[in-house]
């Protein structure tokens, strides 16, 4: 048997290790991103969590020190994918307006195409307007650079950020409590008016709000 071969050979297991290690750690992660959508959450045992993952309770501490560290997992993980939707939907846009108008309405929209984000963003509610990751470093980009253009008015970007998160989140709220009553209208007309608080006049604000999305 050439060396080679052999090194190969001893390669092997430690690298199906890490794949079992990482769907483990993978199952763990998609059973608290589950129960992120209820409020009482942090209320769940070690015990629940790792038989809704389907994996041993022993596991667990062999991934995460504690149930908050693997909730602000789930929530990394969550924030991650909404930012990469935002990112899809808007890279071709030059127009800090338009980018902004775009982000926020697929935002809005996540309760119809992707409810589990939504879920997660209305559960932890206020306290991702500061987060790192996500749609809040994304908006207060584009507030920064719509001042920059001109396209915005001189608002100072934190109360800008927490106007529309707060919106935001509180549509999502509605949306999802009251699923038969509220529609893809709501959004836009909530989108709408926050184009107008930055700035920018009713016409094009409508305009802006009511185009087809990409």
């Amino acid at each position: 048997m050439s060396p080679t071969s052999s090194a190969d050979q001893a390669a092997a297991p430690p690298r199906r290790n890490d794949r079992r290690r990482a769907r483990t750690r993978a199952r763990l992660i998609a059973a608290a991103r589950e129960m992120l959508v209820n409020p009482h959450y942090a209320e769940r045992s070690i015990a629940e969590i790792t038989e809704a993952a389907d994996v041993g309770l022993g596991s667990f501490y062999n991934h995460f020190a504690s149930k908050p560290e693997l909730f602000d997992a789930a929530v990394a993980e969550v924030l991650e994918e909404h930012g990469a939707l935002i990112d899809a939907a808007t890279s071709d846009i030059t127009d800090p307006a338009e980018a902004f108008a775009v982000g926020v309405r697929y935002t809005g929209r996540l309760v119809i195409t992707h409810p589990q984000i939504a879920q997660v963003l209305a559960t932890k509610g206020m306290s991702l307007l500061d987060a790192t990751t996500g749609l809040a470093p994304r908006l207060r980009r584009l507030l920064v650079a719509g001042q920059k253009s001109g396209r915005f008015a001189d608002i100072r970007p934190e109360v800008a950020a927490v106007s529309v998160g707060g919106s935001l989140l509180g549509l999502l709220h509605l949306w999802l409590g009251a699923p038969e009553s509220v529609d893809e209208s709501w959004c836009d007309e909530m989108v709408e008016r926050l184009l107008v608080m930055l700035g920018l006049d009713a016409t094009e604000a409508t305009t802006l709000a009511r185009a087809p999305l990409p």
